[in-house]
């Protein structure tokens, strides 16, 4: 009767894990998305003109404005339409719509939307009058009656290319003695400076201020690029001190604004991408985050008024960022001045852990040139590190073992009384000198190192579409092989509940393999929790990464190997206790 109590505990407790890791998971611990199903990178449900910036006399920050929705047109309807400088890096192609000097054209060349090799490369950027709008600008607002650029101001170009070697001036004048200049030049990666300025020719001082503006139209409709706990997707940026991931969409959606009285920078982050304005270094300006229109999203930074007195000119830079977020490059724009711009990726509290574990991961894959077998050499690495921890496991298992049948005998004597059954066991460990928690040390030590990993494969974009071998295309999303539709022979993808391909399958019998070579739980209700826990975390971890699996296969395998060593060093271990 006790047994089959004991089974159906087991079952139960089993099952509840089971269903509920499920919905945990997709709340807290988002799967990466599988392969080829990336169809755009940015997306939106409409059109609408930007916002206004403030007039003046009121503080510097944008004014909502919501005029009619322009005529949605084809992207290479909008790219066709003339009064266009081209874009040219390494890193980057598009243009600068001369109409309103916006950048609303960028696609970034060094990664493609899907695995497939044909696939297009991402496009950042659209134009405004397109669906997937998202563009970056600057411009001016100056007092009453002085005439500033605005969103339909045809700008004239000093040539027809910006590229790292070849920078481009655009300049207008409004007729009423001032003229404006923006000064565009580029890196070889993807920060673009432009350098503004006002001269004033007439015979009044003018009393101006510059800006500079993102405006996203629509939001990412894909559901694995939407905020998670683990992950922060939507307006960000370094205000007030401090990075901000606290200001959502949905925020915006209810009608809320967000001033800040000093910028680093500010802008959209997606899971691999980030659009950004920047400030001057220390340079004073103020910042919001707003919805001007509906499904209309900016992000804004303007300067104070400043008068500009006849015959003089104002000069302040702005700076974009539209790209991808490399860790290596925001780490090297933040330390040539730009704050905390590495925050740009959500890595968290653990970010002191995890930046090391990414490191060395990149470290390996540059010697080893596969980030397969660098995950797996990396897991041989963490196993050395933690071999001591790992004798005094065993050394503690084979202190249990010895030490069972007075357990046992314990457990027999007080059946009936579970508070004395404790009470002696606490005292038989300390008689024989017993530590009955030393064998989850390696356990506890593996969960952080696991989470890291797990944020390095979700969030770098040096994981996104790396390959391993044979079906395995992209080592951060889950396994694209899966039994239930008989690797993809029949035409439907299993829930996530279901998704049992190889990498989970040789993840149960690895664990399997591991616990049996474990001295068996004195506590039936453990025992049977054991059988059935390897087949539970087969289901549980199908549809992560696969570079986690990876990690975890690797893992057990060492672990596999160690414990058959200790038992050939130890035969004591696999001995029968002595009664």
């Amino acid at each position: 009767m006790d047994d089959k109590r004991n089974w159906i505990t087991a079952i139960l407790l089993s099952a509840a894990i089971l269903l509920g890791w499920n919905f945990v998971a997709q709340k807290f611990l988002p799967t990466p998305p599988k392969p080829d199903v990336t169809k755009t990178v940015v997306g939106a449900n409409g059109a609408a003109n930007p916002a206004a910036p403030a007039q003046p006399g009121t503080p510097a920050a944008p004014h909502a404005a919501a005029p009619a929705a322009p005529t949605v047109v084809p992207l290479e309807t909008a790219l066709t339409a003339g009064n266009r400088v081209a874009i040219e890096t390494p890193a980057l192609s598009g243009s600068i719509n001369l109409v309103g000097a916006r950048i609303d054209d960028i696609t970034l060349t060094k990664y493609r939307q899907t695995i497939k090799k044909d696939s297009p490369p991402v496009r950042l950027f659209a134009p405004g009058n397109t669906k997937a709008a998202y563009y970056a600008s600057v411009g001016w607002a100056a007092q009453q009656g002085v005439e500033v650029p605005g969103p339909a101001t045809v700008w004239a170009a000093s040539g027809a290319k910006l590229t790292p070697a070849t920078p481009v001036t655009l300049s207008w004048a409004n007729g009423t003695g001032q003229s404006f200049r923006i000064d565009y030049s580029i890196d070889a990666d993807y920060l673009i400076t432009a350098k503004q300025t006002i001269a004033n020719t007439g015979a009044a001082p003018v009393n101006a201020s510059s800006f500079a503006l993102i405006d996203r139209l629509g939001k990412p409709t894909d559901p694995h690029e939407q905020s998670s706990w683990t992950n922060h997707i939507g307006p960000t940026g370094y205000l007030d001190g401090k990075s901000v991931f606290d200001v959502d969409y949905k925020h915006l959606d209810k009608g809320e604004a967000f001033k800040y009285g000093a910028a680093g920078w500010l802008g959209f982050t997606d899971k691999y991408w980030l659009a950004a304005v920047i400030p001057a270094k220390d340079e004073r300006v103020t910042a919001s985050i707003t919805a001007p229109a509906a499904d209309t999203y900016q992000t804004l930074f303007a300067r104070p008024f400043a008068a500009v007195a006849p015959g003089k000119q104002v000069t302040t830079t702005s700076r974009i960022f539209a790209g991808a977020k490399e860790v290596s490059t925001l780490s090297a724009y933040q330390d040539a001045g730009i704050p905390r711009l590495s925050n740009a990726i959500d890595w968290g509290w653990f970010e002191f852990f995890e930046k090391p574990i990414f490191r060395l991961l990149d470290w390996l894959f540059q010697q080893v040139g596969n980030f397969g077998v660098a995950i797996m050499v990396l897991t041989v690495i963490i196993r050395a590190l933690m071999f001591p921890v790992a004798q005094r496991q065993f050394h503690s298992m084979a202190q249990m073992r010895l030490v069972q049948p007075k357990m046992k005998a314990l457990q027999e004597r007080y059946k009936d009384d579970k508070p004395r059954q404790q009470q002696e066991l606490m005292k038989l460990y300390k008689d024989e000198k017993i530590n009955p928690l030393a064998g989850c040390l390696p356990i506890v030590l593996q969960i952080p190192i696991f989470y890291a990993l797990y944020k390095v494969l979700m969030l770098t974009i040096e994981m996104r579409h790396q390959p391993f071998v044979l079906w395995i295309k992209d080592l951060s999303a889950p396994d694209p092989a899966h039994f239930l539709n008989l690797f993809g022979l029949l035409n439907f993808t299993p829930p996530s509940l279901l998704a049992l391909g190889p990498l989970a399958l040789l993840l149960g019998v690895t664990m399997f393999l591991q616990f049996r070579l474990n001295p068996q739980a004195t506590d039936p209700v453990q025992q049977q929790v054991f059988k059935i826990m390897p087949w539970l975390f087969m289901f549980i971890m199908a549809p992560f990464a696969a570079g986690l699996l990876l990690y975890w296969i690797t893992n057990n395998c060492l672990s596999i190997a160690q414990q058959q060593f200790m038992y050939r060093k130890f035969p004591q271990l696999r001995a029968a206790p002595v009664k």
